[in-house]
């Protein structure tokens, strides 16, 4: 418990975080190559002049242009103490691994002797723990990285023994931090400009005592009405209100937590259009336990109530995590929206971190994405605002809470013109660590896009329409496919064990839905799915009301291009067949395959 995030990517950023504390702190020594002195006053002294002295090249055009041309004719050691600097700055923020290498790298490649990054420093960037992409704007970076390059150069001015009592008294080495007054051309008149960059550092040198948040979310979490029974003693100190609703918190929930579940982060910071909840009962727990970001192994309880093993679920959970986009694909009445939308609020704890659209023919990238829409101006007159689409919004929604699982369900995926749709975004679903810039964008300074690796996608394809095309190969690509056929299980023997658990005295449905499906064996997609007799309120005649109007309509459709349909799918010839079948041929299998079903 504490402020130290889990999980195996957090342990190997820690472990990159504990090196440079050993190797830059504790000593001049190399992150990058042990044993060479890089973080040493002299060669601090020696990317003063270039970096820190040069404000105005500092603040003009792209940050690693302009840094370019800064270090240009130094020597190696320059190098690769700024590369080393940005990787400190980039370690815990929640860009890809990817991105930060590709901010850190060029740096090293300009070097006459380029030195590399070592494997292990490298799985050290795929933790992403803080989220402020205005703050990190790439105006902005010259600031921050200066704040920790001109912080380190006061530090090197200690003595070894005060370093030391520094590193081991976490509140002694934020006062140091805090109370520094910066005298470099670019920090001396803007001396809380890299105040963010001071956060990171508190997390990456203690992440036992602070939290990995920036100073404006810990003074709205310090200050919360919510929480204000939580702090026990009174103090100014952000870090130490924290500590000790923290402490409250873990107390009350019996494990750790996170500030940013939905159900802690109402309390301090609502989502837009949430209002703030002023009191929390410490003995009222939330709804979901605020557990780190995971897709949960524990799928069993989500299966009974979907009558579909176990396994089936777990398969797609793997699937999930491998390539973050699946699509469930096969007849009507199959349940795959259903199972989509119950899966996804599953996974992500909340069904407000599930999004779902349909699409269809007239579905544009302006939709989906991103584009103009009517609206009317201040003084009343017509024109055009630009609006994000659920694309945009589910994304945003999961650059807010990093550390849970949001959803993107798309529905009839395959009723839309999916390369008009997705356009540029079609990138983005194979590559997730890349940034695009956007057929729209707001104004020259947002930011490339790119897919936070917490949003999920499911879509749903129908492959019964005829009047709608499958999907190219582009997008199978993109995407793990799953198979909804009433034909094969666990499909097949939903609904069997809906009506065993509900309807014992009609399980007579199911062998009629099974004798048919063998009459539609030659064409496997028009086969008739469990959800059309899968109500609360079934009984025989519900029953003949769903086959004449619903099912034998869908056949005749289907199987027959809108002829009547022959006597062979008669309800009553079909319910004699099922249970002549079942009697007299196989009735002892079939009664055991039922149990175990039952039992799956």
């Amino acid at each position: 418990m504490g402020s130290r995030r889990t999980g195996d990517s957090a342990e190997k950023m820690y472990a990159a975080a504990q090196n440079w504390v050993d190797s830059a702190l504790r000593k001049d020594d190399s992150l990058f190559t042990p044993g060479k002195p890089i973080w040493s006053s002299q060669w601090l002294g020696k990317l003063r002049p270039r970096f820190l002295e040069q404000p105005g090249v500092s603040r003009e055009g792209d940050f690693l242009p302009r840094l370019q041309q800064q270090l240009a004719g130094s020597e190696p050691e320059v190098f690769q103490l700024m590369a080393e600097a940005l990787y400190i700055h980039y370690l815990i923020q929640y860009l890809r691994s990817e991105t930060k290498l590709n901010k850190i790298a060029p740096v090293l490649s300009w070097s006459p002797r380029p030195a590399s990054i070592p494997q292990p420093l490298i799985d050290g960037l795929q933790a992403m723990l803080v989220n402020a992409r205005a703050g990190f704007a790439d105006k902005r970076i010259s600031f921050q990285v200066g704040t920790l390059i001109e912080s380190v150069e006061q530090w090197k001015k200690l003595e070894s023994v005060e370093q030391s009592q520094l590193l081991d008294k976490p509140g002694a080495f934020k006062s140091f931090l805090f109370t520094r007054r910066f005298n470099s051309a670019l920090l001396v008149n803007n001396q809380n400009t890299g105040d963010l960059e001071r956060h990171l550092m508190l997390h990456i040198v203690h992440p036992d005592s602070f939290e990995a948040m920036l100073g404006n979310d810990k003074k709205k979490l310090a200050e919360a009405r919510a929480f204000s029974q939580y702090v026990t003693y009174r103090t100014s100190d952000v870090d130490e209100a924290i500590d000790q609703i923290r402490r409250r918190l873990e107390a009350k929930y019996k494990g750790d937590i996170s500030f940013y579940h939905h159900e802690i982060q109402r309390f301090w910071k609502p989502k837009k259009g949430e209002s703030v909840v002023d009191e929390i009962v410490i003995n009222d727990p939330p709804e979901t336990s605020p557990l780190p970001q995971t897709l949960p192994s524990d799928l069993t309880s989500l299966a009974a109530e979907l009558y579909l093993p176990v396994e089936f679920l777990k398969n797609i959970d793997e699937l999930l995590i491998d390539k973050k986009q699946v699509i469930f694909q096969g007849p009507p009445g199959t349940g795959k929206t259903y199972v989509a939308q119950a899966l996804a609020k599953h996974l992500a704890g909340s069904e407000e971190r599930v999004t779902l659209v349909q699409f269809h023919p007239s579905y544009a990238y302006e939709d989906f994405v991103r584009g103009f829409r009517p609206t009317l101006t201040t003084d009343g007159q017509a024109g055009f605002d630009l609006k994000d689409g659920p694309l945009l919004q589910a994304a945003k929604s999961a650059e807010e809470e990093p550390n849970e699982n949001h959803f993107l369900i798309i529905d009839e995926i395959n009723r839309g013109n999916l390369a008009k749709v997705f356009g540029e975004l079609y990138f983005l679903l194979e590559y997730r660590d890349e940034e695009i810039t956007l057929q729209y964008q707001r104004d020259e300074d947002e930011m490339k896009f790119s897919l936070p690796r917490n949003l999920f996608i499911i879509g749903t394809m129908n492959t019964a329409d005829r009047s709608i095309a499958l999907v190219d190969l582009a997008l199978r690509r993109r995407f793990y496919f799953v198979e909804f056929h009433p034909d094969e299980e666990p499909v097949r023997g939903v609904l069997r064990r809906w009506l065993q658990a509900n309807h014992p005295d009609m399980t007579w449905v199911a062998g009629v839905v099974e004798e048919a499906n063998k009459l539609l064996e030659t064409d496997r997609h028009a086969a008739i799915g469990p959800s059309y007799f899968m109500k609360d309120e079934l009984d025989e005649d519900m029953v003949e009301r769903i086959w004449k109007h619903s099912v034998l309509p869908y056949i005749e459709e289907r199987r027959f291009g809108g002829d009547k349909v022959s006597d062979e799918f008669d309800l009553d010839r079909l319910r004699r067949t099922s249970a002549g079948s079942t009697d007299d041929e196989d009735g002892a299998e079939t009664h055991e395959g039922t149990a175990n079903d039952a039992s799956d």
